[in-house]
């Protein structure tokens, strides 16, 4: 039988980010191996303490929301106690139907958050494709009126057909220096 727990606990300020994920690794495994879920792990960084605690002043919270047998909390107990890194700690049993409430909000939470961002890949997609015509239609235009704008010059085929009494002119261009 498995129960909503939270599981708060201090680390000391000293404690490199390596030492931390090796703490949160090992919950993990603990409550992997007992067959529950880590459910949300909130990281609430460096904090002052209320008084001092092994003579350090500052500390490491952290909060972790867990599904878990009650022989995993013993562990996790266990394992918090003899860590030297852990400050204080604090496994605490939630009410089922507070915890119930917060999973189904949660569920709401990421559903809404999907919804709108499949939305905002559809608009995104749209406004694409919309430009992309566009574009296309204007390099169309511009295609046409480079042809209308362009002067037909006779082959040498029609150059010949012309009788030699026709004078061919040409027109002269002056160009202009700089």
């Amino acid at each position: 039988m498995t129960r909503d727990y939270e599981l708060a606990f201090i680390l000391n300020p000293e404690v490199s980010e390596e030492e931390t994920r090796a703490i949160l690794t090992r919950l993990e495994q603990i409550v992997t191996s007992s067959d529950g879920q880590v459910v949300k792990v909130n990281h609430w960084g460096r904090r002052r303490l209320a008084y001092p605690i092994e003579r350090q002043r500052d500390g490491i919270y952290i909060v972790i929301d867990l599904i878990l047998a009650p022989e995993g909390v013993q562990e996790i107990n266990r394992m918090l106690h003899v860590s030297e890194i852990v400050l204080r700690y604090m496994v605490i049993k939630r009410d089922a139907k507070a915890a119930q409430k917060d999973r189904l909000e949660r569920a709401e939470r990421e559903a809404r958050a999907a919804a709108a961002a499949q939305e905002a890949e559809a608009r995104a997609a749209a406004a694409a494709a919309a430009q992309e015509s566009a574009s296309t239609a204007a390099a169309s235009e511009e295609q046409v009126q480079v042809e209308e704008e362009a002067p037909v010059l006779p082959t040498s085929e029609e150059q010949q057909e012309q009788s030699p009494s026709e004078p061919v002119v040409a027109e002269k261009t002056e160009s202009v220096e700089a």
